[in-house]
């Protein structure tokens, strides 16, 4: 299981149809199919955006690593809540597992925001008041105070700042890597992604990876690199 070349439309992340197919276990015609016969469960720009004309034009030339077809006429890109109809409608285990390292691992990516910023705020705060405490007995003991909750705080803000979404990208390169050095057969790595997926998920009790803490990031990946998958072991 390759990773994915991120596609973005107007700044949403979405999959094409073969993208979609791939991922799944299956096929696009299958996928189509299945579109067309539920085609009003599905909402444009809800679920799907259609291209087609200059727009369809323009986006195969700014894609041009994807080899969208030169004589397609139309062309159907998938949302998060897209993906999810389509794993509803094949209904497979493999559809569904896939679906939720989607939405883990492309559709969903932490913004490279730090969390807390009036607790940081505090801290400078802080931070100031103490540098300003003049050298005597009994202002020497409100220093230490201050500092103690300085202190307190940056631990809690150390604890709560998640990976960023290069942190999550360097994360999920170490899977594959891990995942292509093990096995090279396409359909036993994609058993394996899934795998090494849900141990990361338990071991470090996050529902996914942007939930990691940053402090952690260093264990994940020493983890990753010393993984041998159930069947090995």
């Amino acid at each position: 299981m390759k990773l994915l070349q991120i596609i973005l439309y107007k700044n949403l992340r979405v999959l094409t149809t073969v993208q979609i197919a791939e991922r799944y276990g299956t096929n696009s015609d299958h996928i189509s199919k299945n579109f067309s016969q539920n085609k009003d469960r599905f909402k444009e720009y809800k679920h799907y955006i259609k291209l087609e004309g200059e727009e369809l034009l323009y986006f195969r030339k700014a894609q041009q690593q994807l080899h969208i077809s030169s004589i397609a006429r139309v062309l159907y890109l998938w949302t998060e809540k897209g993906a999810w109809l389509h794993a509803k409608f094949l209904n497979t285990e493999e559809a569904w597992d896939v679906y939720e390292i989607l939405v883990d691992e492309y559709y969903t990516v932490n913004e490279d925001v730090v969390p807390l910023s009036k607790n940081q705020a505090l801290v400078t705060v802080l931070r100031t008041t103490a540098d300003l405490v003049e050298n005597t007995q009994a202002i020497k003991q409100e220093q230490y105070e201050i500092r103690k909750e300085l202190s307190m705080i940056n631990e809690k803000v150390d604890e709560q700042i998640t990976l960023t979404s290069g942190e999550q990208r360097a994360v999920q390169k170490e899977v594959a890597i891990k995942v292509y050095e093990i096995e090279v057969n396409t359909t036993i790595q994609s058993k394996l992604f899934r795998e090494l997926h849900r141990e990361i998920k338990n071991r470090f009790a996050v529902a996914s990876y942007k939930d990691i803490r940053r402090q952690d990031l260093q264990n994940v990946l020493n983890y990753i690199r010393s993984w041998v998958p159930l069947k090995i072991s």
